[in-house]
């Protein structure tokens, strides 16, 4: 028998199509956010204390709503085709909650930044102490050496501890002679302190997350529109 065609059919065709499309790029957005934010530089920023932390937490976070999404995108299909209005309404609720969520997260990383990195900047990170694992993969990943430049470790309780100039980590090429923890020249040590690279990651990872966050937002206004649509028809 032939398929009924109903007022809401070609709805329903377009409804899957942003259900099979938008929903699940969207949400593939937000999980390629999370996973970058969590593999490419939010690790170094932890070195600068609690207040670049947040990269962190919003990258978990847009990894959660990225699932949730590319789930609730299969969920509306199926309400779609089965016509079921109990799906379609809550999976409409949900996109709503996760696109407040989104902009929210948005607007907070944008409107923060600045604060964040005034917070940093008070917090006179002018002398890095002890070398931990943390400093090290700083050093090594940035190539750079102390906070402002490679004098900072001047005075410093590593120099004080080891009697050395500066970390082994801020050599060019560690197995060499040179790199002896006293010779300074710019052939041997990088001369470029870490903290505005740290700085620029922190800018260049929150633009990111911030303009990612309303991308996916914007992708997925159209498939909650239409769930609101063909809800209303199949009432």
């Amino acid at each position: 028998m032939a398929e009924m065609h109903t007022p809401y059919s070609p709805l329903k065709r377009l409804l899957s199509f942003l259900n099979g499309f938008l929903a699940v790029n969207s949400g593939m957005i937000l999980i390629g956010l999370g996973i970058y934010v969590k593999f490419r530089g939010a690790v170094l920023t932890m070195v600068l204390g609690l207040s670049f932390a947040y990269l962190l937490h919003v990258g978990y976070l847009c990894l959660v709503m990225g699932c949730i999404t590319v789930l609730l995108g299969f969920a509306r299909w199926c309400g779609a085709t089965k016509e079921s209005r109990v799906t379609l309404l809550f999976c409409f609720l949900c996109l709503v909650v996760v696109l407040i969520v989104e902009i929210t997260v948005a607007t907070v990383i944008l409107a923060f930044l600045p604060i964040v990195e005034e917070v940093a900047l008070e917090h006179n990170y002018n002398e890095p102490g002890d070398i931990s694992t943390e400093w090290n993969m700083v050093i090594d990943n940035l190539k750079c050496c102390g906070v402002k430049n490679y004098i900072d470790f001047s005075g410093s309780s590593f120099e004080m501890m080891t009697g050395h100039a500066y970390p082994r980590s801020c050599c060019k090429s560690i197995g060499t002679v040179a790199c002896n923890g006293c010779n300074v020249s710019t052939g041997v040590i990088h001369q470029e302190g870490c903290f505005p690279k740290l700085l620029k990651i922190t800018k260049t990872q929150s633009f990111n997350l911030g303009g990612g966050s309303l991308g996916a937002a914007v992708i997925q206004l159209p498939g909650i529109l239409d769930t609101l649509l063909l809800f209303v028809k199949l009432g």
